[in-house]
């Protein structure tokens, strides 16, 4: 009997052609600045990145890449922050195709959305908001990177900077690995690719909610709610945005390797900035390397937890994050179940979360020790760790060593953005061929722990 590819299965599949297909026009001579051939790995590494909106460079963007190299890269950061079916839904829909049952399925899949209603009109809502979203901080961005560059310099920068920072994906055009360093005083990019990360990192599902509620608002129906996945989301969004910003102005203000050296406001922005772009975006507006080791663990953290369900970051996501974090809680008060905003969460969420954050810490130190086994005296632990992190999180971020990564542990950092972007839940129910069995039921005995 054939067996069917399952939703989660389809979108993994297609995350790797989708790889392979960038890898090998990277791979061209039109794609680099040299005119000459990029060895597989390193065009594999950057379609990865981009494709998991990573941001992860082994070779820098705009001095190695032509403007082709640069195009495909854009469109692979685009397909990768939307998911593949959502832009096949734009497609299907321009050919008035009908959306089956199946390729419905799909879409809730690369949406990460938790049912089907009215899942089509959802998957435009997407495709309109990225339009308005990417449109109108392209257009902000050109009126800056007009006084800097030529006009059709200023028109690429801007789309492309847009773009990446709404699909939280990090990659920039400034050159030699300097990211957006040279705008970290510059009010007008710290506000727009900020607004952009934000916008792109809350998820599509809490975007539409929020429009729906404003509009509630607006023609007096006071009845509107948000739901709890929403206030979860903004609720810990705004508590990570916050407590980061907090802890890196406190405790990195007199470094001068990064903000010691900046006015006032420069070490808001910078504090703001660095707060914020761990929620997966990977642009950084001071050397990330130079950071003290203490705010490197605490944007590891940031990292680790990544953005929210339904957006364009990775990480285990905000939710995720919440659900452990009330489950130590209520474990903490023997309460017997999850309470959050007055709503009790259902068990098979709670095991789920459970397993998305134990598998993931496992990924992250095993990944970290096959580096080390195979580059030990080369990097620092934590800069081993860092970088995986960076990658699980599709971030980008990173102390500087990923240029002297051997291709082994290139390879490593692809498999972890590759499961870090479509979710190790997902990779694991991609690859799991068994039907689960019924157990037996066995008598209970208490054990000894702690």
């Amino acid at each position: 009997m054939k067996k069917r590819i399952t939703p989660v299965q389809f979108i993994f599949i297609s995350f790797v052609l989708v790889i392979l297909t960038g890898a090998v026009l990277l791979t061209l001579p039109i794609s680099s600045r040299s005119g000459q051939f990029t060895d597989f790995i390193t065009a594999l590494f950057t379609a990865t990145s981009a494709t998991c909106v990573t941001g992860l460079v082994v070779v820098d963007t705009y001095t190695y890449w032509s403007n082709f190299g640069q195009l495909i890269m854009l469109i692979l950061i685009q397909i990768g922050g939307l998911g593949y079916m959502t832009i096949a839904t734009l497609f299907l829909l321009g050919f008035r195709r009908r959306i089956a049952l199946k390729e419905r399925f799909i879409l809730k899949e690369g949406l990460n959305v938790p049912n089907l209603k009215r899942i089509v009109i959802f998957a435009k809502i997407v495709l309109l908001t990225t339009a308005i979203v990417e449109g109108t901080g392209a257009v902000i961005l050109f009126f800056r990177f007009i006084k800097m560059f030529p006009f059709l310099k200023a028109v690429w920068f801007s789309i492309f900077h847009a773009v990446s920072a709404f699909c939280n994906a990090g990659f920039d055009l400034m050159g030699n690995f300097q990211s957006l360093r040279m705008f970290v005083n510059d009010l007008t990019i710290n506000l727009v690719i900020m607004s952009l990360i934000v916008t792109g990192g809350i998820g599509f599902i809490v975007i539409r909610e929020l429009l729906d509620f404003l509009k509630a608002r607006l023609e007096g129906d006071n009845l509107k709610k948000l739901s709890l996945h929403a206030k979860i989301v903004l609720s810990a969004t705004s508590i990570l945005i916050i407590s980061g910003f907090i802890l890196i102005f406190l405790l990195e203000h007199s470094n001068p390797n990064t903000l010691g050296s900046l006015t006032l406001r420069g070490k808001f922005l910078a504090s703001m900035f660095q707060s914020i772009t761990p929620r997966t975006a990977g642009f950084a507006t001071v050397n990330i390397g130079k950071l003290n080791q203490h705010i490197q663990l605490i944007i590891m953290l940031l990292m680790f937890i990544g953005a929210s369900p339904g957006g364009t970051g990775g990480g285990i996501k905000t939710s995720t994050f919440t659900v452990i974090l009330f489950l130590l809680l209520s474990s903490y008060k023997e309460n017997a179940s999850i309470v959050i905003f007055g709503r009790t969460i259902p068990q098979k969420t709670i095991k789920k979360a459970t397993f998305i954050f134990g598998f993931s810490l496992f990924l992250i130190l095993s990944f970290t020790f096959l580096i080390l086994i195979n580059q030990d005296k080369d990097f620092a632990f934590l800069q081993v760790l860092f970088e995986v992190v960076s990658a699980f999180g599709t971030v980008g971020l990173s102390t500087g060593i990923t240029p002297k990564l051997s291709n082994f542990s290139r390879l490593i950092i692809i498999a972890t953005m590759l499961i870090g972007r479509v979710g190790p839940l997902a990779v694991i129910l991609s690859i799991s061929t068994a039907r689960q069995k019924a157990l037996p039921q066995y008598p209970e005995e208490d054990i000894a722990v702690g």
